[in-house]
């Protein structure tokens, strides 16, 4: 039986993991930049705007919900989604911070190539 060993990972590593994994489809960048055009939206009208199937596009927002980068009230028949703007600056810091160190002069390889 094979399982992640997601002990021996901090909790900020394992929550960017999940964040960059939400947003490793063309269709769930797609669905934020609407709402973050619209400010709101309901899921018949996300569905009309891309070239997927509601049922798709309802899937895709469930993802997004289930992360939190998105939040939904229920009306009636209809569901109403927006941005959940205080995660994303979260997420914006977190990814700031990774590629920061990510990108340092000190993590690159030289010019010859790995030392290893």
């Amino acid at each position: 039986m094979t399982y992640a060993k997601l002990t021996g990972f901090t909790e900020g590593q394992q929550q960017l993991a999940r964040l960059a994994k939400a947003l490793a489809h063309p269709a769930r960048v797609a669905i934020i930049e609407l709402l973050a055009a619209r400010q709101t939206c309901i899921s018949g009208d996300i569905a009309a705007e891309l070239p997927l199937s509601r049922t798709t596009v309802s899937q895709h927002l469930q993802e997004l919900k289930a992360v939190g980068l998105i939040k939904g009230d229920i009306d009636g028949l209809t569901v109403c989604y927006c941005l959940n703007t205080e995660l994303f600056q979260e997420v914006q810091q977190q990814f700031a911070a990774f590629f920061q160190v990510a990108a340092s002069p000190a993590a690159a390889c030289s010019p010859t190539g790995c030392a290893c």
